[in-house]
């Protein structure tokens, strides 16, 4: 059976990405484009990378968003 909470792709590296995500303290956005970057030849292939993308726009829209408000 497959560990649905801790699978093997996670522990690929000297780091998992979630601790990555959290030493930078990035955003839910940008975590989230490590996350399907680091993953996406484990898992989702092509898919995770057009996540990955989606949320790195959403990310650049974000930081726009920010530098238009001051």
């Amino acid at each position: 059976m497959t560990d649905q909470i801790n699978p093997n792709h996670y522990k690929t590296g000297n780091i998992e990405t979630y601790d990555f995500i959290v030493a930078k303290n990035l955003s839910y956005a940008l975590g989230n484009v490590i996350k399907y970057i680091v993953r996406h030849k484990y898992k989702g292939g092509i898919v995770d990378l057009e996540k990955a993308k989606w949320y790195l726009q959403k990310a650049i829209d974000a930081y726009d968003r920010s530098k238009d408000s001051n």
